[in-house]
């Protein structure tokens, strides 16, 4: 399948089967957030994988919004060690992270897994829940699983601007 197609037809899933992500495609889809592009190839992104149904249960504390995935990534950045520009100090990490989470959405979806951005999560709430080191800063939780056969996308995801609405040459 072409990359056009697997975005076209990749959709946020919030409907998962209970059928297990097979080790190898869980492999991939990591490898694509680890081969992904970052600033200055610094690398800061910093992924949990979530499975156990103890941690599945304390994410569920942070955010409703799990969707009952069999599978799921907690995305951070490593704040000491992203790339920040020097004209304004602006922190890159976010970006990168953003970077390695779009690819890896991407690969699930070439893959037949289904997935969803999360970013409506307590982030304080998700430090203390997992221990992690205060350089590392959740950015967005990755859902992951077999879409149920009645899943479908949102009303919304096929809407779309022309692209006259939304890129603009230099005769602007």
């Amino acid at each position: 399948m072409e990359l056009l197609d697997v975005m076209q037809q990749r959709y946020s899933v919030r409907k998962f089967d209970t059928k297990n992500i097979e080790e190898e495609k869980l492999d991939k889809i990591l490898e694509a957030g680890r081969i992904a592009p970052t600033a200055c190839n610094f690398q800061p992104q910093r992924i949990l994988v979530i499975r156990k149904k103890e941690n599945i249960d304390k994410l569920k504390k942070c955010t409703p919004f799990t969707f009952d995935a069999p599978v799921i990534l907690l995305v951070c950045v490593d704040k000491d060690i992203s790339w920040v520009r020097k004209y304004d100090k602006k922190n890159h990490g976010e970006i990168d992270v953003s970077i390695v989470t779009a690819q890896m959405m991407l690969e699930a979806a070439s893959i037949g897994i289904g997935s969803t951005w999360v970013c409506s999560f307590d982030p304080q709430k998700v430090k203390e829940e997992f221990c992690l080191p205060s350089n590392y800063e959740p950015i967005n939780i990755l859902p992951l699983g077999y879409p149920k056969k009645e899943g479908k996308p949102s009303e919304k995801h096929y809407e779309r601007y022309e692209l006259s609405k939304t890129v603009f040459y230099e005769e602007f």
